[in-house]
């Protein structure tokens, strides 16, 4: 029989992360997977946007925020 549980590796011993009922000492077999992520940078992130906007827009912003300039005519 194969059931899936999701368990915390604490350094010694797995801890399964909900109750799993198995009588004490029963040998099991372990599969073993890991969740792998990825670090992305937040200029990566915003690069991948690939917002449009005008040219000044960071020097700008204020303006842009708080009314006095208006974005693409708007």
């Amino acid at each position: 029989m194969m059931t899936t549980i999701e368990a915390i590796f604490d350094g010694r011993v797995f801890m399964p992360v909900k109750p799993f009922k198995l009588p004490a000492n029963t040998r099991v077999q372990i599969a073993i997977t890991t969740d792998e992520v990825t670090a992305t940078s937040f200029l990566d992130i915003t690069e991948a946007l690939a917002l449009d906007g005008p040219p000044d827009w960071s020097a700008q912003l204020d303006d842009y925020l708080y009314g006095s300039k208006q974005i693409n005519g708007q």
